[in-house]
């Protein structure tokens, strides 16, 4: 696919170090170099290295802020002659590592509440620092720790409270840009008496809820309520204010937000990303126009499209059995995955495997969902196609890892 991406009948040889296919090719060659060394390397030194290998990543990112170049808004990559290093790569890996570590160590220590929180300052901790460069693309993807915390017992009242945090903030984000106002209360009073609806709209569901499925905590309902209403207020106000400043997300993270629920269009400028994306796509049609045959592909009409639009790539030259080919074999992937994470007698094996699993869903949903305007383009790889060395081996060493775990699972108790 990312032959067919930038092809150049100049320079047709996969082989061409000077195209993006040629060192893609290159990155291949790597990563089968690195897999064999990562399965000869025995399970315990993962294990009893996660901290480190945590530290390690942790170091890249601030590193990055510092040394950095910027490119397309972020600071994230290290640049090494012709080639580019992106840390935030290599720091799912070692989040993964460190939280199956922390987690396993914890056992049932685990439901504690400080426990957890100890665990989400370690996803946190480099997703603050991607934050800084800013990347929203990866920043998201850290958010699929919580799935894998989930099965370990985290109670399952946070993935409510991530999905409400969701409808909230498309909320916000619809009052971040409103315009209308009472000219008696003042210049943009709209939001504020929306702020006011939302509180109400959140108590009365939250006392819907106590009174009539959960009676028996009557007597605590219209406190929570009202501390939830005010947590809801802040949570608005808050990506309100992220919405109005320059200080969090860059100005064209914030069109293409806008671009997503409507709020703007702009075909031939900031939704052209999104228009040529959903465009080529279509015009892929049941079966696709052929390898190297798509006429948006060739003429290079969708933007990025060898990294983050790569999937464009798949619609139009191979159609709707293409996507639908690659989606079962990604969804293959991730319950295979999770198979092989509920087969083992290791705590820290299981957890890092959902990890990994977890991980792999949540670039599969955005970068799918990205490329089809159902999400905002915020550039995020799809794994294992994209171009990119970095993003290539981080994936190389996450699922390697697995393996080299997985073949030792019926002598490893922890």
């Amino acid at each position: 696919m990312i032959y067919s991406a930038g092809f150049n009948a100049e320079h047709a040889s996969i082989f061409n170090i000077g195209q993006e296919y040629g060192k893609q090719f290159m990155f291949i060659g790597i990563c089968a170099v690195l897999s064999v060394l990562v399965l000869n390397v025995e399970g315990n030194f993962y294990i009893q290295s996660a901290w480190g290998i945590y530290a390690v990543t942790l170091f890249m990112l601030i590193l990055v802020l510092v040394i950095g170049t910027e490119i397309n808004g972020a600071k994230a990559w290290i640049k090494m002659g012709n080639f580019s290093l992106q840390p935030s790569e290599f720091s799912k890996m070692g989040t993964s590592l460190a939280l199956a570590r922390f987690i396993a160590l914890s056992k049932v220590e685990f439901r504690r509440f400080e426990t957890r929180l100890k665990a989400l300052a370690i996803v946190g901790a480099p997703a603050a620092l991607i934050v800084l460069q800013p990347d929203p693309g990866t920043l998201l993807v850290f958010v699929a720790f919580i799935l894998a915390m989930y099965r370990e017992g985290l109670s399952g009242n946070i993935l409510i409270f991530g999905l409400g945090s969701v409808v909230l903030g498309v909320i916000s984000v619809l009052l971040a840009f409103s315009t209308f106002d009472y000219p008696f209360l003042g210049e943009n009073s709209g939001i504020y008496i929306l702020y006011v609806i939302i509180a109400l709209i959140v108590i009365l569901l939250f006392a819907f809820i106590r009174v009539f499925v959960l009676p028996r905590y009557r007597k605590r309902t219209i406190v929570q309520a009202l501390v939830w209403s005010v947590l809801a207020i802040g949570f608005v106000a808050s990506v309100d204010f992220v919405m109005q400043s320059d200080k969090v997300l860059k100005p064209h993270h914030k069109d293409r937000i806008q671009i997503m629920l409507g709020l703007i269009e702009d075909p031939q400028g900031k939704g052209y990303n999104m228009d040529k994306s959903k465009m080529a796509i279509g015009s892929g049609g049941f079966s696709g126009k052929g390898y190297l045959e798509g006429p948006l592909t060739k003429y290079n009409y969708v933007p990025e499209q060898s990294t983050d639009f790569i999937f464009t790539v798949i619609g139009e030259e191979w159609g709707f059995l293409g996507c639908v080919t690659v989606l079962l074999l990604f969804f293959g992937l991730i319950l295979r995955i999770i198979f092989i994470a509920e087969r083992q007698r290791s705590r820290f094996t299981r957890i890092y495997a959902y990890c990994v699993a977890s991980i792999l869903f949540m670039h599969l949903t955005i970068n799918v969902g990205m490329v089809m305007g159902l999400a905002p383009v915020i550039g995020i790889p799809l794994p294992f196609f994209s171009y990119g060395g970095s993003s290539l081996m981080g994936f190389t060493l996450l699922i390697f890892i697995l393996l080299r775990l997985d073949a030792e699972r019926m002598s490893v108790f922890r």
